[in-house]
């Protein structure tokens, strides 16, 4: 990027796409954005950085200070937005964000963290392992970290830490984007149907993550969870050398001896022979096996477990993975869990430390609206005591493609399994009728990718 100066990015907001913004301001470019709206605390982030931006899509904007050197275009850009469009029409460089973190961000060393359970909080975790120990690396991961440790950075070292999601490129380009980021290093937590509206059969999805295990150098390494589903399948077929994590004594890192409470974790992990014993503040059994997970890539990196002991002490988790945002007697939690399977995972979790009622508020993106995602709602929410759906985003029905499911609809699907499951769309009803039945000891927790328009603070400040 010799010749580059100013980098402006397309749909700025989103939380990937800022933190690039805020590594590439820090390194001393001049950046500039644009999206169609701003919501902290992404949008808090970038004024504080001084970064100038603004809604909606002006040529004239974004080229006051002349033309941009190279655009980072977002999936929020249709083929129809006119910031592109002139782009395209001044031969104005133009990647898209996997295809900038491709040439920009991998280096010799590069670690990818996939799957779809556990892969912001594991690249999250990894990447501040690395960092604490002097391994200084570039890296990026899809959410934002409790404290003031940053989304992504780019560095000089030879190591490079990436969240790989599964999601198209762009929408000029359906590759996965963790096929663009050349693993030498890959830690591999799940494999299991997920993004039915991208892809709609199993078969077409598990395609991806076999062609992600196959890019693996022989000189590489895979860091595998023994219990993900199609995991030990699919790596066994591997050609680089395989790394197994989980509960089992048969894996070359195993967990145990797990105790969870309000205030945290602590476990065993075995490896080698050899206990470590592991504190961590993080909330959730499954924390354990991300934490698992993250300890073998880094142990295989060369980092000293008693090193890594330490920092995973340090490790203050992502927001939005079981994030309490207030405790008023009711305790209220803030979980992006838009599936059925990741919605389950936090029930479980939080059935486990807290014995009051606890109600769901139940948002899931569209891939989990549409009517063939039905058999995989069954009893995911058995753990609630009360399930309700809030009004959800209009979407439009593609014929081509499975019907998509309106809340009064998703509703009834739950409702089958949990009768106590009810549709309120009105947000302001909804936070009155959880102020109205909610008590001393019970949760309230907002599980879904969307930031549930302001409720999860109105609800916290009524419950004062």
């Amino acid at each position: 990027m010799t010749n580059t100066k100013h980098i402006h990015f397309i749909g700025i907001c989103g939380v990937a796409m800022s933190a690039l913004a805020l590594a590439l301001h820090k390194k001393g470019y001049v950046v500039t954005g644009s999206d169609k709206g701003f919501y902290p605390p992404v949008s808090t982030k970038l004024k504080e950085s001084g970064i100038v931006f603004y809604p909606g899509w002006h040529v004239e904007k974004m080229t006051k200070e002349g033309n941009p050197d190279l655009v980072v275009v977002g999936n929020v850009a249709s083929s129809t937005n006119p910031e592109l469009l002139y782009i395209q029409e001044k031969n104005i460089a133009y990647k898209s964000y996997p295809e900038f973190i491709a040439e920009f961000l991998i280096k010799e060393h590069s670690i990818v963290c996939a799957g779809n359970f556990g892969k912001t909080s594991s690249s999250a975790l990894l990447s501040w392992l690395l960092k604490e120990n002097d391994y200084n690396p570039s890296y990026m991961f899809g959410g934002l970290a409790a404290h003031d440790f940053p989304s992504a950075e780019i560095t000089d070292s030879t190591y490079s830490v990436l969240e790989g999601d599964e999601y198209k490129t762009a929408r000029w380009d359906n590759r996965p984007k963790f096929m663009l980021y050349s693993p030498t290093h890959l830690l591999l937590t799940s494999i299991s149907w997920d993004h039915a509206d991208l892809y709609p059969t199993e078969e077409l999805y598990m395609k991806q993550f076999k062609h992600l295990i196959s890019l693996v150098p022989k000189s590489g390494v895979i860091v595998a969870c023994a219990e993900g589903k199609h995991v030990k399948e699919y790596v066994t077929k591997s050609q680089s050398r395989v790394v197994f994590y989980g509960k089992g004594k048969e894996s070359d890192y195993y967990y145990t001896n797990i105790e969870s409470t309000k205030d945290g974790l602590r476990f065993d992990i075995i490896t080698n022979n050899t206990t470590h014993h592991i504190s961590s503040p993080l909330l959730g059994t499954f924390m354990v096996e991300n934490i698992c997970g993250a300890f073998a890539m880094a142990c295989e990196l060369g980092i000293k477990p008693e090193n890594c002991i330490q920092t995973i002490t340090t490790f203050s988790g992502i927001k939005r993975r079981l994030e309490k945002r207030c405790d008023r007697g009711v305790v209220v939690f803030d979980d992006i869990a838009h599936s059925p399977e990741k919605a389950a995972s936090a029930l479980s979790t939080l059935r486990s430390v807290y014995s009051g009622n606890i109600t769901a508020i139940y948002e899931p993106n569209t891939g989990n609206r549409n009517t063939e995602s039905i058999p995989q709602y069954a009893d995911a929410f058995a753990n609630a005591n009360t399930v309700i759906i809030p009004r959800l985003s209009k979407v439009k029905q593609d014929p081509n493609k499975p019907a998509i499911m309106d809340g009064g609809a998703l509703t009834e699907v739950i409702g089958k399994t949990h009768p106590n499951t009810q549709y309120i769309p009105n947000d302001d009803d909804l936070v009155a009728h959880l102020i109205q039945n909610t008590k001393k000891e019970d949760v309230i927790v907002f599980l879904g990718s969307h930031g549930f328009r302001g409720m999860i603070e109105a609800t916290c400040e009524k419950l004062r």
